[in-house]
């Protein structure tokens, strides 16, 4: 079992390798042949699952108590290793920010790929806010890896060293294999460090993931924060074993530190390796199976995983979806229901695989026959397994994934009916079907139709995975199933005519378990020929489909990868679409005067930033255009220096804080009498719901109108809208009555950003009283606040915030700014966001060389004015 679990790491660890960057599903075929495996085993222990309940109900509850402290500790603990990691760099996080950290990245790490080397690319937009820039965040995430691991092999070598005369050949391969990977480890870094051949091939194959890597070798590290991040996480491994030690004194089972330890270690190298869901099914096999050679019979080893599993993996998982629902319920509805169907997936297995209630099961038997009943079950598990996988792709925001989970969990209800009258997994199946049809508009994103390779590619690899699940269940069979003591010549023979939906020849099963391996072969089998049939004929299918343009790919692309205020703009008629050629991305940009002026930064996920850039360049280079970048926040400046580019701070943008907001204090008391007087004077502000009346649109016209022709203003793009009928109308508006007539509105427009809201227009009238543009914000400031937003991006405040001139333009534009009354009302701006703003953020221009900047300005100021001529 040991040598079995051992070529799933190792090739699990291949499959990373190799399939990394190809895109194919290796990790999840590989959690599921596992996950496979691990219900076979379990299944032949149906007897001590019986009895598995009545075991757990006499569990201890002061044990159990004292399992939820360390449960506690551990969560702690896990929290102060990020406190250290980013007092290591120099930097800091609080506490608070620490356990939301840890909780939302272990719950992501369950349902990406890569698992918590996934999961540390995910950064919350506050603690994002609080630590500063995404490079810090990266490198304290680097050293909070580096430090889980290095501490798996403090506690995990002496472990295995101290098991060696019990393990024997096992214990020693074991603990020769994590030698060599230690020194293997040390020996990349020391030639990463020194900027040797491995720095080199990294850079060239992978330049955009490893420049968070390179940056984080080349941080300067306080080596005592450091040592107190590895402290932290060893004692967070000591927590695993204590809890493993409990959940034995829990059960009244004797109680071994050395069978906990060896038991902790051996899965959590398994939960490491695991590419896919963290190890589930490998990790309670392996523990069990681990415990039954320290002397504890099947039914004592089961209830001490279940107990174990429950307060170091299920109960902080809980902990990641209580903190997703307080601190960003917009990605809540995207996470809570794949989180539910991955639990009504775990809850199909485990119903299949227990024992049913005898009444009810005799009951069924009255109505239906064995075999309808049998193959009931084999629906439910299969059913299980597709729950299960399809919850990584509903995490992603896949439309076709929330069709596929909202049917199978339709099935799944019915099932459970039929195979026992299981009302209450009935009764679950079904809340998650609801939560899936009230849920469903936060799946947007079509199939691409690129992907079609990669589905191929999948259907091979779930052949293959039915293979070799035949065979290992053949070759583990006892012989009281069929009568027959497999060799592996005859397992791999009788797999591969089951795999080809052959009889195998003189196969009789004598028991029900052989009855239902065999059905679930077949099953499983036929499945899988099914999926390779519908890769090969969907192109066909896709032929009579039209094909997307560019917009139409780019705003799905948006939907998946948005996560800026800006991003909105990238979609309007007046820019032009570039769709990257490589990867699922795009660049907005408008031509003028032999530039491409790109809105911001492209829109992909982020390990693509950096070839995408680069892709686009290679562009502009073949078509004579030079590039330059407007609006690039200070966090993504490291995407550029790649392509060695120059930057310009060009102002700052002010970010409101709506859950601090308060009108109280002295410091509001000017706001508050303005709002006092337009008050006593009849105005009012309101949120106007879409869709708006022709009256109500024809008002908001003229308000702007007005207000284009008093202050002297033209309309302007690219980085902001024009009025625009067509598209307000479907907006919500924020508008300033008196008397039943509009005298000030602003549009609220799509943010991108999470837990954000932003407005483009604010307009109004020319006698519209002092204080008007305030009661306008203040009702957004409200609206936001029962939304359940955290933050109002209230825009750019052109030229300010330079205080320190990092180079000669930005002196002569601090300059201007200070002296010149040309630019009072960009003042003006700044004075009036800062009555609000919690933060500002620095935005700035990249360009290529300083000859640009003379041309720049007024190029600038062309793609500003809507034009009919880049419509696309």
């Amino acid at each position: 079992m040991t040598t079995l679990f051992l070529k799933n790491g190792t090739l699990s660890r291949f499959a990373r390798m190799v399939g990394g960057y190809s895109k194919t599903y290796w990790r999840e075929a590989i959690a599921l042949l596992v996950l496979l495996i691990s219900i076979y085993f379990l299944r032949k222990e149906r007897h001590e699952m019986a009895t598995l309940l009545p075991h757990l109900q006499k569990a201890d509850p002061n044990w159990l108590l004292i399992a939820a402290a360390v449960t506690i500790l551990f969560i702690v603990l896990q929290s102060g290793i990020y406190i250290n990691s980013f007092r290591a760099i120099k930097s800091s996080i609080s506490w608070k920010h620490a356990i939301e950290l840890f909780l939302k990245r272990n719950l992501l790490a369950v349902f990406l790929p890569g698992g918590g080397v996934s999961a540390l690319a995910y950064v919350p937009f506050n603690i994002k806010k609080a630590v500063g820039t995404k490079s810090t965040i990266h490198q304290a995430s680097g050293i909070f890896a580096f430090a889980g691991m290095l501490s798996t092999l403090i506690v995990g070598l002496p472990v295995l060293f101290l098991n060696i005369g019990d393990f024997k050949s096992q214990a020693i391969t074991g603990l020769a294999i994590t030698t060599l990977l230690t020194l293997l480890v040390i020996l990349l870094f020391t030639n990463l460090k020194n900027k040797g051949w491995w720095h080199q091939f990294l850079q060239q194959r992978f330049p955009g993931p490893y420049s968070h890597v390179n940056g984080i070798i080349d941080a300067g590290v306080d080596h005592k924060q450091f040592a107190l991040a590895i402290t932290n996480s060893v004692g967070v491994e000591l927590c695993g074993i204590i809890h493993l030690y409990i959940a034995m004194l829990a059960i009244g089972a004797p109680a071994s530190l050395q069978a906990a330890g060896i038991a902790y270690i051996v899965a959590t190298l398994l939960m490491v390796a695991s590419p896919f869901l963290k190890g589930l099914g490998a990790v309670e096999l392996s523990i069990a199976y681990i415990l039954s050679r320290f002397g504890y019979v099947p039914v004592q080893a089961l209830s001490i995983v279940i107990i174990y599993r429950v307060f170091e993996f299920w109960l902080p998982l809980v902990g990641g979806l209580f903190v997703f629902l307080l601190k960003g319920r917009s990605i809540f509805f995207r996470i809570f229901p794949a989180v539910s169907i991955f639990l009504l997936g775990l809850i199909n297995i485990i119903s299949v695989i227990t024992p049913p209630v005898a009444q009810r099961i005799h009951r069924v038997r009255l109505l239906m026959p064995g075999e309808a009943i049998q193959a009931t079950n084999l629906l439910v598990l299969f059913a299980g397994f597709v729950l299960i996988i399809t919850a990584a792709f509903l995490v992603k925001g896949q439309r076709n994934a929330w069709r596929l989970a909202l049917v199978i969990s339709f099935i799944s209800l019915t099932g459970h009916l039929i195979k026992a009258f299981d009302y209450e997994e009935a009764l679950i199946a079904g809340t998650v079907f609801v939560i899936l049809l009230f849920t469903q508009k936060h799946y947007r994103v079509k199939s691409n139709p690129k992907l079609i390779r990669m589905g191929i590619q999948m259907a091979v690899i779930s052949l293959a995975v039915v293979l070799v699940y035949g065979f290992i269940g053949f070759y583990f069979l006892e012989k009281r199933h069929f009568g027959v003591d497999f060799t592996w010549q005859q397992s791999l023979i009788n797999s591969i005519r089951g795999f080809l939906m052959l009889q195998p020849e003189g196969l009789q099963p004598l028991t029900k378990f052989g009855r239902e391996f065999l059905g679930s072969f077949h099953v499983l089998g036929l499945g899988a020929w099914l999926f390779l049939f519908y890769a090969l004929i969907k192109p066909y299918l896709r032929m009579t489909q039209p094909q997307l343009t560019a917009r139409e790919k780019a705003e799905q692309l948006v939907q998946l990868y948005g996560h800026s205020a800006l991003d909105y703009f990238k979609l309007t008629n007046e820019k032009l679409i570039y769709i990257s050629k490589h990867y699922d991305g795009f660049i907005s940009y408008a031509m003028s005067g032999g530039f491409a002026v790109v809105l911001e930064e492209p829109v992909c996920s982020e390990a693509n930033k950096v070839p995408l850039l680069k892709e686009f360049e290679e562009h502009c280079r073949k078509t004579g255009l030079k590039i330059a970048f407007y609006r690039v926040d200070e966090s993504s400046l490291n995407y550029f220096s790649k392509l060695k580019m120059k930057k310009l701070l060009i102002g700052q943008e002010a970010l409101l804080d709506v859950t601090a907001f308060d009108l109280g204090g002295k410091s509001k008391k000017a706001l508050r009498n303005g709002l006092n007087s337009l008050e006593k004077k009849g105005y009012y502000a309101k949120v106007c719901t879409p869709p708006h009346s022709p009256e109500f649109l024809a008002q908001l016209k003229n308000v702007s109108d007005e207000w284009l022709h008093t202050y002297h203003q033209t309309e302007l793009a690219f980085a902001q809208g024009t009025f625009d009928e067509t598209i307000i109308k479907m907006q919500d508006i924020v508008a300033l009555f008196h008397d039943g007539s509009v005298v000030a509105f602003l549009n609220i427009i799509p943010d991108y950003a999470p837990n954000e809201c932003t407005y483009d227009l604010i307009r109004k009238v020319a006698d519209a009283p002092g204080g008007c543009i305030d009661g306008l914000i203040v009702q957004l400031i409200e609206y936001a606040q029962q939304k359940g937003l955290r933050n109002l991006n209230m825009g750019l405040a052109p030229l300010s915030g330079i205080k320190e001139p990092e180079n000669a333009a930005e002196q002569v534009m601090k300059y201007a700014y200070d002296r010149f009354k040309r630019f009072k009302q960009y003042q003006g701006a700044r004075e009036f966001k800062e009555k609000y703003a919690s933060a500002w953020l620095n935005k700035y221009l990249v360009y290529e060389n300083d000859f640009d900047l003379l041309l720049l300005p007024a190029t600038l100021n062309r793609v500003m004015k809507p034009s009919k001529l880049n419509k696309s």
